[in-house]
């Protein structure tokens, strides 16, 4: 579906972090409306009560159920006007949302109506398509983070993933780590992964892990870990290009620096943190720019 000012150019920023009431509203609703329309019937069927047929409606209480195990810190499935809907006396914290998100994805199908059953005055429902119940509710969840600028984005696989600026995103979703390390393929994967996730925990996390991993590629061609920066930044400049070995000098020992000033890898009490996700961000985009420059890193 597409909007009037979609067709006509007109961009949304999609730089927006947190979930506001209104799209946690429309959410819901949507939540609703899969409800009502038994797209949840596959998994939480409510069978007939003279066959063993699907009939209209969805087990609220085993949906209930499991939502509650699967995401803890929502609220309860309680009964409001003859139907049910999650209520949430405040909108939920943005993990919890994302959380609820990707169990409905998990959980969703979509239903064919059947057989009219005149006794029990319902339809009966035999055919359900995963995929294409899972496209749909992808598009509609995507379609409102992008009307509301949200940095996010539901994949093909059920995953809510951050949208970030083109150039550096193409790379992350496509980097493929294939070092002669394997302790180091596995930690630019991990950083990979976590920066990628909209919780601003795991992206701190992976900040760690890339600080982690540009001090191991020090030693990988020797142990001494000065000599070895130095032989790794003289191959990445390369002998005809003295002034860009300078730059790699210089951006090589801010990132080094940083990593000794901020609580990125240690905890002291002098070391300052970061005070916003932008700042993590930022340190981030730099570290991966200087481990995709320098030899055996990543082939993307």
């Amino acid at each position: 579906m597409t909007y009037f000012s979609d067709r006509e150019g007109v961009e949304v920023p999609r730089n927006v972090t947190e979930i506001s009431p209104t799209v946690w509203d429309g959410i819901t609703d949507l939540m609703q409306e899969r409800m009502d329309n038994v797209s949840f019937g596959q998994r939480f069927s409510s069978g007939c009560g003279d066959n063993p047929d699907i009939c209209a409606g969805v087990d609220r209480f085993r949906f209930n159920a499991a939502i509650q195990a699967g995401v803890p810190d929502i609220s309860e499935l309680v009964p409001l006007g003859g139907g049910w809907r999650i209520i949430q006396i405040e909108t939920p914290p943005l993990v919890v949302a994302m959380d609820i998100i990707e169990f409905c994805w998990k959980s969703i199908s979509k239903a064919k109506q059947g057989d009219f059953h005149r006794y029990y005055g319902h339809y009966h429902y035999g055919d359900f398509d995963k995929d294409a119940g899972q496209s749909e509710f992808r598009d509609a969840v995507n379609l409102i983070f992008h009307r509301n600028g949200l940095a996010f984005t539901l994949t093909e696989q059920g995953r809510i993933e951050r949208t970030m600026p083109v150039e550096i995103g193409n790379t992350l979703h496509n980097a493929v780590f294939q070092t002669k390390d394997p302790i180091l393929n596995e930690l630019l994967e991990t950083a990979r992964q976590k920066f990628i996730s909209p919780d601003e925990k795991e992206r701190r996390e992976a900040l760690e892990k890339l600080w982690d991993a540009w001090e191991r590629i020090k030693t990988i061609d020797n142990p001494d870990k000065k000599a070895g920066a130095t032989e790794m930044l003289d191959r990445a400049a390369g002998s005809s290009s003295p002034k860009f070995r300078a730059l790699l000098e210089a951006e090589a020992k801010a990132l080094t620096d940083a990593g000794n000033a901020f609580q990125i890898r240690h905890s002291e009490t002098e070391q300052e943190t970061l005070a916003s996700v932008e700042h993590v961000d930022y340190l981030f985009y730099r570290m991966f720019a200087m481990l995709k420059l320098v030899p055996h890193t990543m082939n993307s």
